[in-house]
């Protein structure tokens, strides 16, 4: 009992000091920086992902697409805890947002797909969500006039997995969201922002959220556990399951046991409930349980008012309009 406590206190002490370094350099310029514009994306590519993110037909019951989940009207993702797949099955894990997924250095709640093109395996052959394969995948659109013309049209070799990959990926760049009113901020324009989003942003700084919330992304760059300074899954979380522990799943090392890749934030604001399990249905209620478990603070009720009216200000531009 007293080699467990000193070895988490250890463990505590370690990921602490890590993490005021990375605090520190965070402040050294900027923390946070301006989506710039997707640059370099092929229309025609993009149309041709458009059409097959909308596709139900790629799925094993025809009756699933990437939008049934991911739906772009609501933020990139359906609001619920868990999506519904083929044969009404649900998956074990929150849908996160589709928008500004190009940004994030891994793919997937345990980062096991490298680019976007690899990430799209998951969805395809998931028991739980398109429940497909690429050869099936692959035969509709070779048999499907409509698809069949825009891909030799694009693609040498027409329809092929690493085409189709290609077009959906290209789309998915696409839905990289730039002109927020906080870059417009941070670009110099003062009044884009209000004055409770601006002290919002200054408590986001100071606690240290920071930390593991920056760049463009504001997040998405880097791994970290869940329940940095107190045991998130013993004390809050009760069931748990294989899927609640992150990139173990992956490496199968114990230290990766929680580990997830650290979400973005940048559309935050309209992407409820959170975390992997979809268990926190408020935005305000992630605050708080962030500042427990990841920082080691008790957050005051008004300093998490203020830091969610700055979170507000984080999403882009989506067809030209402000969420």
């Amino acid at each position: 009992m007293v080699y467990f406590t000193l070895t988490r206190t250890i463990e505590i002490l370690t990921i602490g000091f890590i993490c005021l370094f990375a605090f520190k350099q965070a402040l050294a310029t900027e923390p946070i920086l301006p989506i710039p514009e997707p640059s370099g994306l092929h229309n025609e590519k993009v149309a041709l992902g458009k059409l097959l993110f909308y596709e139900k037909k790629l799925s094993a019951d025809g009756q699933v697409s990437c939008a049934t989940c991911h739906v772009l009207e609501l933020g990139g993702m359906d609001g619920l805890q868990f999506s519904t797949g083929v044969f009404g099955r649900k998956t074990e894990l929150n849908t996160p947002t589709v928008f500004n997924s190009a940004l994030n250095f891994r793919q997937f709640w345990d980062g096991r797909a490298a680019s976007l093109e690899e990430q799209i395996d998951g969805p395809i052959g998931g028991p739980k969500e398109m429940g497909n394969s690429w050869q099936q995948v692959t035969t509709f659109l070779q048999q499907n006039k409509v698809y069949q013309k825009a891909f030799q049209e694009i693609y040498k070799k027409g329809v092929t997995e690493a085409n189709i990959r290609d077009a959906m990926a290209e789309f998915e760049r696409s839905l990289t969201l730039t002109g927020s009113r906080f870059d417009q901020y941070l670009a110099g324009k003062e009044d884009a922002i209000t004055a409770g989003e601006k002290k919002g942003y200054a408590l986001f700084k100071s606690y240290g959220c920071v930390a593991c919330h920056q760049g463009a992304a504001v997040g998405g760059n880097m791994f970290q556990k869940l329940g940095v300074m107190q045991n998130y899954f013993l004390h809050e979380k009760g069931d748990i399951h294989s899927h609640d522990e992150g990139r173990f799943e992956v490496t199968g090392k114990p230290e990766d046991k929680y580990v997830f890749k650290v979400p973005s934030l940048r559309m935050v604001s309209l992407t409820a409930p959170y975390l992997h399990d979809g268990s926190v249905p408020t935005l305000a209620g992630m605050i708080r349980l962030m500042g427990k478990y990841q920082l080691g603070q008790i957050i005051p009720d008004d300093d998490i008012m203020f830091i969610e009216q700055f979170l507000h200000s984080l999403p882009g531009l989506y067809e030209g309009e402000a969420w």
